[in-house]
């Protein structure tokens, strides 16, 4: 059952001069693997971070360093996660996220559903609120 959704859009040329101007971010939003990336890359992997905070309804408890991007053996974009953001979307009741990342145009976006085995398993569902 879909629980969240989350998407996420990002001008890679604006993206590009706030690293430039604060280089600093990196280490904070990236894993060392991704920081190797070039900057269309990186804007579209932020945007993906940004969307799975969306769909997982907030970013409490989650570290940016810990949502790593990496692509299967396809090319198809993936969520690793580690430490304690493994542990919130877990206390999460997330049992599947799906990612879809693209750059274009000057552009990235990434789009993510959230599923739960439960509609009601995520913990921090409002009262009252649709399943």
């Amino acid at each position: 059952m879909i629980v969240g959704i989350g998407i996420d859009l990002v001008d890679i040329a604006r993206f590009e001069n706030v690293i430039a101007r604060t280089p600093r971010l990196l280490e904070r939003l990236f894993s060392p693997a991704e920081r190797e990336l070039r900057p269309r890359s990186l804007a579209a992997r932020y945007a993906a971070k940004e969307a799975l905070i969306k769909a997982l309804g907030g970013s409490e408890g989650l570290h940016w360093t810990e949502i790593e991007i990496t692509p299967e053996a396809s090319g198809r974009p993936w969520f690793t996660l580690t430490g304690s953001t493994a542990s919130v979307v877990d206390e999460r009741g997330i049992t599947g996220l799906h990612l879809s990342m693209s750059h274009d145009g000057g552009f990235a976006t990434a789009y993510v559903v959230a599923e739960a085995a439960d509609a009601a398993a995520p913990a921090d569902r409002p009262a009252g609120a649709p399943a």
